[in-house]
Formats: structure tokens, sequence, C-alpha cells
């Protein structure tokens, strides 16, 4: 694959070692919205994990420029809709995610079966703590609010979020469900931004197979199914 880094901070060089140790060609690395406009390559996917209002304003460059995208930017619930309509219109796929690590989305349902079981119970009080590095630019996390927004859709109710900036934290997220008699604890830990680059570059070597527009966490569940 030829591949367009749309922001080229740590992550994006994380993604572009990758990139070259599974045999893709990196051909554009872009900071800015001038120099993404002065690309165009119908034939190349573009992987994104810029900013918030980068993403915001570029992605419909990158849907009328490129052969599709893969988005790790966070930040852009609220045009999610419009985001995929535009890209179904130029006819281009699309994944996007608030986490690109195999390990995170495999947490994500196993708190989707914890939180139906535990609220179903009615006993459990669930909870969510979330640990980054002090340049992590949002907080609450993407992540942290994907977690609850599956806890909320089962105990129909706010869940309570703890947020943590300190030091070099790769990533730390811990879901609690607390009962008067006993706890019980999911926890996954990051120890480098390498997880969460080769998810984008699997996403985007399964986009190319097979062009959709898909969350993904859908998409891996249905690799993981062999589909």
């Amino acid at each position: 694959m030829n591949i367009i880094l749309s922001g080229y901070g740590k992550m994006g060089k994380e993604i572009e070692k990758i990139l070259s140790e599974r045999g893709h060609s990196v051909i554009a690395k872009v900071r800015n919205s001038e120099e993404l406009l002065s690309i165009s390559s119908p034939a190349s996917l573009c992987i994104d994990f810029s900013t918030p209002d980068a993403f915001k304003y570029n992605y419909k460059i990158i849907a009328d420029n490129f052969s599709s995208a893969v988005v790790g930017t966070t930040g852009w619930n609220e045009i999610e809709d419009e985001v995929k309509e535009y890209f179904k219109s130029k006819n281009k796929g699309l994944v996007f995610g608030s986490n690109f690590s195999i390990g995170v989305n495999i947490c994500f349902e196993t708190a989707e079966l914890l939180s139906k079981l535990t609220s179903a119970d009615g006993n459990f009080d669930p909870y969510i703590v979330e640990l980054h590095h002090t340049k992590k630019k949002d907080a609450l996390s993407g992540t942290a609010k994907t977690f609850a927004s599956i806890l909320e859709k089962n105990f129909k109710r706010k869940v309570e979020i703890s947020s943590v900036r300190a030091g070099n934290i790769k990533g730390i997220h811990t879901i609690g469900f607390e009962s008067e008699y006993d706890k019980i604890i999911l926890h996954h830990e990051a120890y480098s931004r390498q997880g969460f680059a080769l998810g984008s570059v699997l996403a985007a070597e399964w986009l190319n197979e097979k062009p959709c527009i898909m969350n993904f966490r859908e998409l891996l569940k249905l690799k993981l199914k062999g589909e």
C-alpha cells in the first residue's frame, strides 16, 4: 500500500515504522492542512492521527483526494454522522475508533458482557479510572468515553470517570464493578504506542482489501470471527 500520514507526531512515527516492517510505503508525511491540500493521490490510503480541530477541517480533503482513511483522531463525535455520510457520498472507505489497540478493543467487548451481568444483578456500582501522560490533550480520553458509553447503556445511568495526567504513562484504563460483598476489575495497560500503531496498520490493510465504513471495534470483531 501507499500511505499518506496525516499528523506526524510520536504516533505517526510508530505507524511509519510498522508500515515499513510490513512492506508498505509512506509517500507523504503531512503536519497541516496546506500540506494535505498539496497532495492528490487517489490510489493512496490516509492514516490520520492529527488533532480534533485539524480532522474536522481536513476530512473532506481526505475523502476527496485519497482512496480511503483510517482515523485514530478522537474528539469529533458530534460530526460522526456527517463524516460517514461524506465518505459514503464519495464512495470511499473509512475506519475510525477511539482506540486501535487490539487489547483495548477486546476489553470493550469484555466490559459489554460484565456490565450486562452486573447491571442485571443490581448490586454493583461501576466506575472508570483512566491515566495518561501529561502531554495528552484530551481529558477525558476517547477510550474512557467509549467504556462509559458501554456501561451507561447497560446501567442506564451516568458512570463516574476519574482522569489522571502524570509522567509518561502511555495509557491505563481500569473498569471497576463494586458491590457490598466483592469487586470485579477489568484493567488494561499499554506498554508503548506500538500496539495502537499496529492496530491502525491492520485496519488499513483490511480496508485496502475490502472498503467499508465502520468503527474499528466492529471491524475487529468480524476479523476475529474469521469473516
